[in-house]
C-alpha cells in the first residue's frame, strides 16, 4: 500500500527518501567510534584477501596464512606511525626556522606592496603575515597531526583484531552468499560484482599511492631536500584523495625547496625559485603520470569520480568521521557508487557521481543495420 502511494505521490517518495537519508547519516555519527575501525578493517582485507587467498594456493593451513598477513599489517602500520612520530617534529622545527627566518623579508616586501596598493593600511599584510606564520599555528597543525597518530595507534589494536576475523570469515563468505540466494543466482552474483570491483579499486589504488609516495621520496632525496623519507610518506597517504591530496602533498617539498636558510645562522639568504619549479615539475609529471593515466587505465573509466564528488565527499565524510574519515573519503565514496551501480533502481545515482556518463552502444537500440 505505502509503495502504492509513493508511485502515485513522486514528492512524497523524495520527503521520504530523504527523511531515511538523514536517519542514516546521523546514526553513522553517532555509531563512529564502533563503525570506523570496522570500515578501516573491512578496507584492509580487502586490500590482504589476495595474499591470504595466494598463500592457501601455496597450500598454506589458513591457520597460518591469517596471522602471517596480518603480522606483515601490523608492522606496515608500526613503521608509519615510528616514521611520522619522528619526522613530524623535525619538520615542525624546519618550517618554524624557515619562517622566522623569511618574516623580516616578507615585511619588506609588504611595506612596499602597500606603497604601491593604495587601499591596503600600513602594516596590514604584515600583521596578517605574523597572524598565518606564527609559532602557535604551526604547532597546532603538528599537534593536530600528533592526536591523530595517537588516536590511529588506539585504534590499531581493534582493527587488526577485526582484520583477522574478517580475513577468516572471506573465505566462507562465498559459500553464505551461495546459500542467501538460493535458486536466485543473481543475488549471489550481485554480491561478487560488488566485492571485486571494491576489492580491485582498493589494490590499485594502495598500489599507485605507494609507487607515488616512493619515487616522489627518492625525487626530493635527489634533490636535496631535508626529511624526504617524510614527504614521500605524505605523498602516500595523502595520494588516496585525488587532486587535492597531491597539491596539499606538494605543499612541504615547495617551501623547503623555495626558501633558502643558512643552516649556521639561521639567516634568510634568498628565494630559489628555479629549485621549487624543478620540485615541483616533478611532482606534477609523477601526479599527472599516475593520476591521470595509469590509475584510470588500470580502474577502467567506470570507476571515476566526478571532482566535485571528490570535494564534497572530503567534507563530507570528514565532518562524519574525522581525520580517518577524510583520508578513507574517496574509497568510501566509491564503495558506495559500486553499489549504487549494481542496484538496478539506484543506478541513476551512481552516473550523478560518476565522472561522465557511459558511453552509448555503438548503433544504439535499433541499429543493427
Amino acid at each position: 500500500m505505502i509503495y502504492d502511494q509513493f508511485d502515485r505521490n513522486p514528492g512524497l517518495r523524495i520527503l521520504f527518501t530523504l527523511a531515511v537519508a538523514f536517519i542514516l547519516i546521523q546514526g553513522l555519527r553517532f555509531t563512529q567510534p564502533v563503525l570506523l575501525p570496522i570500515a578501516t578493517a573491512t578496507f584492509l582485507a580487502a586490500i590482504c584477501l589476495p595474499v591470504v587467498l595466494w598463500l592457501s594456493r601455496k597450500r598454506v593451513p589458513l591457520a597460518i596464512a591469517v596471522p602471517v598477513t596480518v603480522i606483515a599489517v601490523a608492522g606496515c602500520f608500526a613503521l608509519l606511525i615510528v616514521v611520522g612520530s619522528q619526522r613530524f617534529p623535525e619538520l615542525q622545527v624546519r618550517l618554524l626556522t624557515l619562517f622566522d627566518a623569511t618574516l623580516p623579508q616578507l615585511e619588506l616586501w609588504f611595506a612596499q606592496l602597500e606603497e604601491w596598493v593604495l587601499i591596503l593600511d600600513e602594516g596590514e599584510l604584515t600583521a596578517l603575515a605574523r597572524d598565518l606564520l606564527n609559532a602557535a599555528f604551526l604547532t597546532s597543525l603538528v599537534t593536530g597531526a600528533t592526536t591523530f597518530a595517537l588516536s590511529l595507534l588506539a585504534s590499531t589494536f581493534l582493527v587488526l583484531l577485526i582484520l583477522v576475523f574478517a580475513l577468516g570469515e572471506a573465505l566462507v563468505l562465498p559459500r553464505k552468499l551461495r546459500a542467501i540466494a538460493g535458486d536466485g543466482e543473481p543475488l549471489d552474483e550481485r554480491f561478487r560484482k560488488i566485492i571485486e570491483e571494491v576489492q580491485g579499486y582498493l589494490m590499485i589504488k594502495t598500489l599507485v599511492s605507494l609507487a607515488t609516495g616512493i619515487l616522489l621520496g627518492l625525487w626530493t632525496w635527489s634533490m636535496g631536500l631535508d626529511l624526504p623519507i617524510l614527504l614521500g610518506l605524505i605523498a602516500f597517504i595523502l595520494n588516496y584523495v585525488p587532486t587535492i591530496g597531491s597539491i596539499i602533498a606538494s605543499v612541504p617539498a615547495l617551501i623547503l625547496a623555495l626558501i633558502n636558510v643558512d643552516p649556521v645562522t639561521a639567516d634568510f639568504v634568498g628565494i630559489d625559485i628555479q629549485h621549487a619549479a624543478v620540485v615541483g615539475f616533478g611532482y606534477l609529471t609523477v601526479n599527472v603520470l599516475f593520476g591521470n593515466w595509469l590509475e584510470p587505465t588500470l580502474m577502467g573509466r567506470h570507476l571515476g569520480l566526478s571532482t566535485l564528488i571528490v570535494v564534497v565527499s572530503l567534507v563530507f565524510w570528514g565532518w562524519l568521521w574525522g581525520p580517518v574519515g577524510a583520508l578513507l573519503s574517496v574509497p568510501l565514496t566509491m564503495v558506495v557508487k559500486i553499489m549504487l551501480e549494481n542496484t538496478r533502481d539506484l543506478q541513476w545515482v551512481a552516473v550523478l557521481l560518476d565522472k561522465s556518463p557511459r558511453p552509448e552502444p555503438a548503433g544504439g537500440e535499433g541499429g543493427s543495420g
